[in-house]
Order: C-alpha cells, then structure tokens, then sequence
C-alpha cells in the first residue's frame, strides 16, 4: 500500500529529527522547540521520553479505524505545525497498556501534559478552539 508506506517514510524522517534534536547541545532552546507534525509514539519510555523533555505535550489516543479520529486528524496535524505544543500520537492497538494508562477507555482520547504531567483530558471528538483554550491554559 503505496500510503503506508509513504507514512512510515515520514514517521523515519521525523524520528530522525527528534533524534538530532536532542543529540545536539543540550541548549533548552534545541529541547523546547517541537516538531510542526505529530510525533508517532513507539514505545512507553519513548513516550515517557516526550513528554518528560518537552514542556507542553498534547497526547492524541488513536486507532485507525476510529472515524472521529480520522475526522480529528487534520485538527491535531495543524495544532502540531501552529503551536508551540509537541503533539503525539499514540495508537492504542499498539500501545495498549500506555492507553489504558492514559485513561482512554473511548477514542478519541486526548491528554494534555504539562512539565510532564497530565493537567486535562477530553474525550470525543472535538473542536480546534478547544484544543487552543486546554493548550493555552496548560501552557502558561
């Protein structure tokens, strides 16, 4: 599937970019600045890896065949590449034990963390300006 593979080609070539972003200096200037698309989550310590380096993390619980989650998913692409926030994804067939952790007992579900905490969760499909108010409240 031609698609498929074309996001996994992009899921490497951000995978990368993380990975040269936090093997630079160190600067907290290098380790705040977060990728302008989502971040795909491979793991419990990649997850936890994150969200702990970043300041503010919106984590999306997602399966593909979720129809609202593939309603929300131009809403989630955009706030990765407009605001400051790091967006993650996290698949919850694949991550099944990180979902049930986040509370996503119905997807979509989506954490907001803050400082590596999760400040606000909201379920269901929702609206860009919500996403913007939980992220601007949690942010400063």
């Amino acid at each position: 599937m031609v698609e498929k593979s074309e996001r996994e080609r992009i899921r490497e070539q951000k995978r990368e970019e993380l990975i040269e972003q936090h093997s630079g200096d160190g600067s907290e200037a290098s380790q705040s600045e977060a990728p302008t698309e989502p971040v795909e989550v491979e793991s419990q310590s990649h997850f936890e890896e994150l969200t702990s380096e970043h300041e503010l993390v919106l984590v999306d619980c997602y399966a593909d065949w979720c129809g609202p989650c593939q309603m929300m998913e131009p809403t989630i692409e955009s706030l990765a590449a407009e605001t400051d926030a790091l967006v993650v994804k996290v698949d919850v067939d694949a991550h099944q034990g990180l979902a049930q952790q986040l509370g996503a007992r119905s997807i979509p579900t989506l954490v907001v963390f803050s400082d590596g905490k999760p400040v606000e969760q909201v379920v269901g499909a929702q609206d860009r300006a919500t996403f913007e108010g939980l992220l601007q409240q949690a942010g400063r």
